[in-house]
């Protein structure tokens, strides 16, 4: 039996893409990694991050070009002039035990792209944390999607991983990010179902699925689907297919079946209350 899932060479080739892709070096990277598909999350990230430095919580905060952050110091360096194609930013703890966020942007290909190469480090889990858009009548902006199954329709993994291959949400994460909402939002547990919802979430490589809804509202309805993205799908079945455990959180920021699209004015109101 091999020793790893990857040659050396494949990994030589996957750590090179990792700083080219996120600006920092693959030794940055910690044991949980995040994905998000919002800037506004990045930013939070970022601020938080000085005050858990500051607090002694975490031993740096690092961002794209090796900007690092340290205790009762500036940063080593200014921030990039040019920002690289999925941003990455570090909570370094010892052992690899802190958070990285990954700004992914908006898509399946990126999504595939980088957890093709961060598969070569072996974190502990990833999850994606982003926006989605809500497919029921019962959702309300702003409440949450816990992925507990997916409906493949990026197709960019098809090849690799038939989307007749199940993706078996793992118990030990639904219950982690379940608490997580629970703490973070300082929900009650009696009222947590008002905002958290558990259920299929499509994930579409067609940024303009609304245009041909007819085309797939019949496979929207059998399946249940409850959300839509475009990330968290193939983010799942790269983790299912290298071994790598996954979960997906997201919140929902438009319901485009129902009337509430996310035009300019609305949308800033809704990250500013949702995100900060």
């Amino acid at each position: 039996q091999p020793l790893s899932l990857f040659t050396a060479e494949r990994t030589d080739y996957s750590l090179h893409r990792i700083q080219h892709y996120t600006a920092t070096r693959p030794e940055h990277f910690q044991n949980f990694i995040l994905f998000t598909n919002y800037q506004r999350y990045v930013d939070e990230f970022v601020e938080l991050g000085r005050q858990k430095v500051e607090a002694g919580e975490i031993d740096a905060l690092i961002e794209p070009g090796d900007r690092i952050t340290r205790r009762g110091a500036a940063p080593t360096r200014p921030p990039l002039a040019k920002q690289p194609q999925m941003p990455a930013y570090h909570y370094v703890r010892p052992r690899h035990a802190g958070v990285t966020l990954v700004n992914i942007g908006v898509g399946p290909s990126n999504a595939k792209t980088i957890t093709d190469h961060l598969a070569v480090l072996r974190p502990h889990v990833w999850l994606m944390i982003g926006h989605c858009g809500g497919l029921r009548r019962t959702q309300r902006l702003g409440d949450y999607v816990l992925a507990h199954a997916y409906l493949r329709e990026d197709n960019v993994l098809d090849d690799a991983l038939p989307p007749s291959i199940p993706l078996p949400t793992i118990a030990e994460v639904q219950l982690a990010m379940t608490a997580a909402v629970e703490q973070v939002g300082g929900i009650p547990k009696g009222q947590l179902k008002e905002h958290l919802r558990t259920g299929t979430v499509v994930t579409t490589g067609d940024r303009n699925w609304e245009l041909d809804f007819e085309k797939i509202a019949v496979r929207l309805n059998q399946s249940r689907a409850i959300a839509i993205d475009m990330e968290s799908a193939t983010i799942a079945a790269n983790g299912f297919r290298y071994r790598v455990p996954y979960g997906t959180l997201l919140c929902v920021s438009d319901r485009p079946l129902h009337g509430e699209i996310k035009l300019p004015g609305m949308a800033d109101a809704f990250y500013q209350a949702r995100v900060s």
